[in-house]
């Protein structure tokens, strides 16, 4: 907060005013505590935080009054924001014609007004923090520091809200823009899933009904397209996937079993002899986001199973807890990930250049799906992993 005044410009003053969006504001306990420091510091009976507006004087905060609201025209507030003085005092047996002017615009005859003007980061003045008493008094050395410094604060809770409302302004744009972002790539994964299922459809009749009749390149180069095909595809339903992931948030929380929701999950996978999936039993999980822990682990136990080249895919699940969070391990005895990829492979589009047990290369959305949704759970990811053993992905969840 600056204490010198710049040139005093009321046009200008009433734009940052406006920045603050503070008048007519709810009642405040922070503003009420600084009124009633200020009251009790200096011994009065009444202290105010007043805002200078353009014809009137709004109080946010008042200790010892009722009234909320004066015509600016003749208040010592307006006095003060005009005045040099870094705490304006007025006392009625030497400004009398202060006091004779604003007759009637108070609860009660006041003989005594110190007020210190709180300036804005340009140097402005908004608003007056003074405090009145029936009898004329000398304040301290000690009580215009304490004013001062209560000013301060007061300025801070200020720029404080203005800050909170930018934010609160920000946050909600980024949202109106991932929505618009959201519903861009709703719209166009939907527009390309049509054509590319004709394309894979068509792709595969071409290839069966004229096999063996084509050279080898030409054979070559339709399992290109039909591969490729099959990538977009699940580089499409990837991008769905992650946008959608926001929405998987907003499920209810509920008390899960844990061995229910997984054996759920690895019916789903474990469905050939070179499978084996082991996992706890007997836990159960309290106020959790269901929907989002099985997309978790349905993504988790999918890449351990697809990137694996064993003769016996294994997929170990582990779980502990302490008083703060739930414990996940997803063990497999896979291609395993270079060091080096570990961070890497959690960032949105990023790939190893690997492909699954069917030839085809990731989206690189996976996982980055699995970190969002496991962040906004308030736990966090991380990987261990060695080249042609296996990895280890380990994740926590906040307990509520």
């Amino acid at each position: 907060m600056q204490e010198k005044l710049v040139p005093f410009n009321e046009k200008l003053r009433q734009t940052a005013l406006k920045e603050y969006k503070i008048i007519n504001s709810g009642p405040d306990e922070d503003y009420d505590d600084l009124t009633f420091l200020a009251a009790y510091i200096c011994k009065v009976p009444v202290a105010k935080i007043s805002i200078v507006d353009n014809d009137r004087i709004w109080n946010k905060s008042v200790y010892g009054a009722d009234i909320y609201e004066i015509d600016r025209e003749h208040s010592f507030c307006d006095r003060a924001i005009h005045n040099e003085s870094s705490i304006y005092v007025l006392k009625k047996s030497k400004d009398a014609e202060a006091f004779k002017a604003a007759e009637g615009l108070y609860d009660r005859e006041y003989s005594f007004y110190a007020g210190v003007p709180l300036y804005n980061p340009q140097g402005h003045a908004i608003a007056v923090l003074c405090i009145f008493d029936l009898e004329e008094k000398e304040l301290s050395k000690m009580e215009e520091q304490a004013l001062k410094a209560l000013s301060r604060q007061t300025m801070n809770l200020f720029e404080y809200r203005k800050q909170r409302l930018k934010l609160i302004e920000v946050q909600k744009k980024l949202k109106e823009k991932y929505r618009e972002l959201e519903k861009f790539a709703s719209l166009v994964s939907h527009d390309l899933k049509s054509p590319l299922a004709n394309i894979i459809s068509l792709s595969e009749l071409l290839k069966d009904e004229n096999k063996g009749k084509f050279d080898a390149d030409t054979e070559q180069y339709l399992e290109f397209l039909v591969e490729s095909s099959y990538s977009l595809r699940n580089y499409i339903d990837g991008i769905l996937s992650f946008y959608k992931s926001d929405h998987v948030m907003e499920k209810d929380y509920t008390d899960v079993d844990l061995r229910k929701l997984l054996k759920g999950i690895v019916d789903l996978y474990q469905v050939s002899d070179d499978i084996r999936i082991t996992y706890p039993d007997d836990i159960m999980l309290h106020n959790v986001n269901k929907a989002a822990l099985t997309q978790v682990f349905m993504n988790l136990i999918s890449n351990a199973l697809k990137y694996n080249d064993k003769e016996l895919r294994k997929v170990d699940i582990g779980f502990d807890k302490n008083s703060e969070y739930y414990f996940f391990e997803i063990r497999d005895n896979g291609k395993g990930i270079p060091k080096d990829k570990f961070q890497d492979i959690f960032d949105l589009f990023t790939t190893l250049d690997t492909t699954d047990r069917e030839g085809s290369l990731g989206s690189g959305i996976g996982l980055a799906t699995v970190k969002k949704l496991i962040e906004s759970m308030g736990g966090n990811i991380s990987l261990e992993s060695e080249v042609g053993q296996g990895s280890n992905f380990k994740f926590s969840i906040k307990r509520s």
